[in-house]
């Protein structure tokens, strides 16, 4: 077999963004090239989608003739790769997926294991999501609802290029219902400071938030008030 050649990367160009702890704990673990493809594939395609949350259809996979014509020389070869790379990656806990049907339609859903990807995989399953899977219409899955930095000037005060930098991290970390909730408590608490959202934030992910704090109003209330009031200050 004759291997095709590279120019090399050219000087300048796009780039994207992958976590340290894909290269430290996650690249020595990864034993198939099947998964490995696939999971730098979808990393690629995902940070090229806009949208609160991410997600990538399977279907676009299968549709990229470039990517699947690497997968294999056959046309089964190349799907039973795709799947092969999908379910190694799923079960390793790189990738999240989801199938959804309807009355019309099916699709698979795939989405990067971080906290924002798990809450909409829970969602579309508790059926607080309902996609729509009409290949001709894009899928949506978020809720409608401001985004952190008009809920942040409106509540808090003036945007900073600092501040948006810091919001924008806590957007890769914690999901839009959290940021939304911990703006609602900091404005209950006339403590009207991103610390004070930050510590909120840290707060519920070493302590736990209760699932049901979105259906019991002053669960978050209670939380704060007690031993933990002022050290979030």
């Amino acid at each position: 077999m004759v291997m095709r050649g590279f120019n090399g990367f050219p000087q300048k160009g796009r780039l994207i963004r992958i976590p340290v702890t894909f290269f430290s704990e996650l690249l020595p673990q990864i034993d198939s090239l099947a998964e490995m493809k696939v999971t730098l594939y979808c990393l690629w395609r995902l940070q090229q989608k806009e949208g609160q949350v991410p997600y990538l259809r399977r279907s676009e996979i299968m549709a990229d003739r470039a990517f699947m014509a690497g997968l294999g020389a056959r046309e089964d070869e190349r799907r039973d790769t795709l799947q092969d790379g999908l379910e190694r990656a799923v079960s390793r806990g790189t990738l999240l997926y989801v199938h959804v049907e309807a009355e019309r339609w099916t699709e698979d859903l795939i989405f990067v294991n971080t906290p924002r990807g798990q809450a909409a995989v829970e969602g579309i399953e508790t059926g607080e999501w309902v996609p729509s899977l009409d290949p001709t219409v894009p899928v949506d899955i978020t809720v409608e609802r401001p985004n952190i930095f008009t809920l942040y000037e409106q509540n808090i005060g003036p945007l900073t290029p600092l501040i948006a930098d810091s919001l924008t991290d806590l957007e890769e970390t914690y999901s839009p219902e959290w940021l939304e909730e911990a703006i609602q408590v900091a404005v209950a608490y006339n403590k009207r400071s991103l610390k004070y959202i930050e510590a909120i934030l840290n707060r519920w992910q070493t302590e736990g938030r209760s699932a049901d704090r979105r259906r019991n109003g002053d669960d978050w209330r209670r939380f704060f008030a007690g031993k933990y009031g002022n050290e979030v200050e």
